[in-house]
């Protein structure tokens, strides 16, 4: 069985989209194969690879992926998830179909490190939901 292919893009690749493809390849790499990237990548967030972890997937590997990685690549989904998807989420020609979900930016949020991933672990429930609720069957 051919696996369909996922693209998770964000500006930095550093959270969202980091957490998307991790749960999407840990729940469902039988039928998906998942893959992230940004525009301004930077580095995976420390708080992301901590709530991941508390939900038992490691992502402490993984790394933020310039858009330019892919370009002679061709995904099934493309999947944006910036809040503010017209101003700074990337655009990715390579997709058959366009799945635009925005979450905020757990990174905007101001606080302690305690509070700072707080909002992580909020935004990777959410994405967690939305993964399950999408592509836990056949989309």
């Amino acid at each position: 069985m051919n696996k369909r292919k996922i693209l998770f893009l964000c500006t930095h690749n550093a959270a969202r989209s980091q957490i998307a493809e991790a749960f999407v390849n840990a729940r469902f790499g039988d039928r998906y194969e998942a893959h992230s990237a940004g525009n301004e990548p930077t580095e995976v967030h420390p708080c992301a690879i901590e709530v991941m972890a508390e939900v038992g997937i490691d992502i402490s590997r993984q790394r933020a992926k310039s858009l330019n990685e892919f370009d002679d690549s061709s995904f099934d989904y493309v999947v944006t998830m910036c809040a503010d998807a017209a101003k700074n989420c990337p655009i990715f020609p390579g997709g058959a179909i366009y799945l635009p979900h925005p979450f905020d930016d757990p990174e905007a949020d101001a606080g302690s490190d305690q509070e700072h991933c707080a909002s992580f672990r909020n935004v990777r429930d959410r994405i967690g939901e939305w993964i399950e609720a999408t592509f836990s069957h056949d989309t």
